[in-house]
Parts: C-alpha cells; structure tokens; sequence
C-alpha cells in the first residue's frame, strides 16, 4: 500500500487553489455567458425545430444557459442565486477550454478558433472540444427527453460538424440509438431531480455516474485527435481523463464557486514541447504543482492497474468519508485564503467545523508541502 500516500497528496493538491476574498458570482461566468443564448426561442428555427449549431461557441454555451436556467428552481433548497446547482461544471469547464485556446484547429490549417480568425468557431479537430460535445449533447438531449426542458425530443437538432460527421449524434432519438446506455444515465439524473427527496448527494452520484459514462463512450473514438498536439498537451489530457474518475468517485461537488476557483489551477494555454512541469516558468507554482499531481497521479494508476482508483472507491463509499475529503479539501484552498472557510459557512456550501478546518489547515500545508517538495528533488536529480 506503499503507494496511498502519493494519489492522496496529488488528489488534494489538484483542487487546493487560490480565491479571491470578496467575488461577486456573475465575475465568474464563462466567457460571453451573457452574450449566448438563454432560451430556446433565441435559436433559429427550421421546420418547426431549433436548429443549434455547437461549433459555434455561444451556441454551445447557450445549450448549457437554457440547462442551467431550467434546472434553478431545483436546486434552490440548497442555496440562493443557483450556485449549489452542480451542472454548473459543464459550462465553466467548457469556457476554460476557450479561454486557454483549447477548442482551436489544432492542426493550425484553418482559423477556426483563433483570434486572428474566426475566433467563435470550435474545431471538430480539437481533442477537447470533440470530448466536451458529449458533456454539452448528451446532457442537453438527456434533459429534453426527460421532459425538464419544456420542448418535445423532435423540436431540437444540432447541426453537425464539418468533418467526421458520423461520428456525432445530433437529436434525441439518434443519441440514444449510439449511446443508450449514457442518455438513460442521463435522463435518471433529471428524474432524480425533480423529486423532492433526492438529498445532494444522491444527484451528484447520479451526475458523476453520467458524465464518466459520457467520457467513456468517446474516448477512443477521439484518441487520435491527440496527434495533433505536443506530447506535454496530449499526456495533459490523457492525465485529465484519469483525474475525472477520482473526482467523481468522491462525488465532488461541481458547483459555481469550486468549479470556477479549481479552474484556476489548471492550464491557463495549450502545453508546447518544452513544458514540464513544475519548471513551466510562465505558470504558477500552483498550476505547476497541480499538472505534476496529474501526471502522478496517472502514473500511480497505470502502475497499479488501477488498484489505485479500486482503493480510492473503498475509501469513499461513506457520506462521512467524502465529508472528509471534502474538508480536507476546503482547508487547502484556504491556505490560499484564509477567508474562504468563513465564506462557505456564510453560503451555507457545507456543515464544517471551522475550529477542525483550522487545525487540519496547518496539517495539510505541512503535508502536501512535504510530498510536493521531495517531487520535485526527485524530479530535479533526473534532469540532472
């Protein structure tokens, strides 16, 4: 069990990040989330259908704003302004993945994507954004076929890419023809949803559930699009995907303030040959610690075939063990401000104890310092 110790400490370190002591929730919305569209009605319509066109990106977040806004009024026994709704990961995900360049023509042969071009377009060459059409799609069709959305299943269509069209449902009836399995995952979650007694625990079992099955079904389909990319970026992506099944196996809240203060270690551009973290000089010390505990962690799992994650799952099949890690975690990000434990308590996003997040605030720097530092000597004394 020698190896426990290293995925535990990069678990931790990849959500330890840095947060702003005062924040006002609409600061944080992706990019142009005010400019997408927020209803159905502001799609064209053809024939009776909205026609969405997601390789466009405000068309694609505007799929993710109607999710959004159809979905406030269930989770406001959480808490106010819709911040405890836990889809809110879907959207910050996807306006990181602009913001950093990632939903570009990788290959460099069009402008799609790029400033100098046409910056709104997202390539369906880009690993990330041909990844990410499932975790908009999927979930957007899931929730018209449940019937949250207010339409039927046959008044919406996407539009498809320009290339590899086959590979892309677009409507209801043909995503649930290749990836039944997922949209009834889906469909389970809204269902959930809207019952009264679902706890928040049991919709972020059902979330996760849906959205690694989402990964999973697509992955191999897309390897390849990991050619296009240097090998740091493409190792980053590959690391990514891993990352994603500890994350949901501790059924971690996606919600507005996590999500969007956890993007902040992540990236912030495309990894270039040359890049190694954690000697990526124009990255923080935390993105460089975080994308290290990525590729550790990646590393743990592939040499314990995954004995690592079977480990991880053990470990987090009780409430009071995820409120632990939870905590642990909450008490890392205040290393970096030591305001944010006040914050949560105020905004009711968790029942810590704030005197043992205090203590366990002290704990966890001396730890994660620990393992992060004798990383990096190791690392240090191969590059010599």
């Amino acid at each position: 069990m020698a190896f426990l110790h290293p995925w535990a400490c990069v678990l931790v370190s990849c959500i330890s990040v840095s947060l702003v002591g005062a924040f006002n929730l609409s600061d944080l919305y992706p990019p142009l989330w005010n400019e997408s569209p927020g209803q159905f009605s502001d799609y064209r319509v053809e024939n009776g259908k909205h026609i969405i066109d997601p390789w466009v990106y405000p068309e694609r977040m505007g799929m993710y704003k109607i999710l959004m806004n159809k979905t406030a009024s269930y989770f406001e026994k959480f808490a106010p302004d819709n911040e405890q709704n836990i889809l809110w990961g879907l959207p910050l995900q996807h306006g990181w993945q602009y913001t950093t360049g990632r939903l570009v023509d990788p290959r460099g042969r069009t402008e799609c994507g790029y400033e100098t071009g046409d910056h709104l377009c997202i390539s369906a060459y880009s690993w990330w954004a041909d990844m990410n059409y499932f975790l908009s799609a999927l979930p957007f069709l899931g929730a018209v076929d449940s019937g949250i959305m207010g339409i039927s299943s046959d008044q919406v269509t996407l539009s498809p890419p320009p290339t590899d069209q086959t590979k892309f449902c677009l409507d209801v009836s043909s995503c649930q023809s290749s990836f039944p399995q997922t949209m009834s995952k889906w469909n389970t979650f809204y269902k959930h949803l809207q019952l009264t007694s679902s706890s928040f625990d049991d919709l972020l079992k059902y979330l996760w559930d849906a959205h690694t099955s989402s990964l999973k079904d697509v992955y191999k389909v897309f390897e390849d699009r990991l050619e296009y990319y240097s090998e740091p970026e493409a190792d980053f992506g590959r690391d990514w995907c891993v990352a994603v099944d500890y994350l949901a196996t501790s059924l971690f809240p996606t919600t507005f303030i996590r999500v969007s203060e956890f993007q902040k270690a992540l990236p912030p551009r495309v990894l270039v040959s040359g890049d190694k973290a954690p000697f990526i000089s124009n990255f923080t010390a935390l993105q460089n610690t975080v994308l290290l505990g990525l590729n550790l962690l990646h590393k743990v799992d592939n040499a314990t075939d995954s004995l690592s994650l079977t480990v991880w799952k053990i470990l987090m099949k009780t409430h009071v063990a995820r409120m632990l890690v939870l905590e642990l975690f909450e008490t890392i990000l205040a290393i970096f401000n030591p305001t944010f434990l006040e914050m949560v308590n105020e905004r009711g996003m968790n029942n810590s104890n704030l005197l043992r997040n205090r203590f366990l605030l002290h704990v966890s720097y001396a730890f994660i310092g620990s393992g992060i530092s004798n990383v990096a000597v190791n690392l240090q004394a191969q590059a010599c």
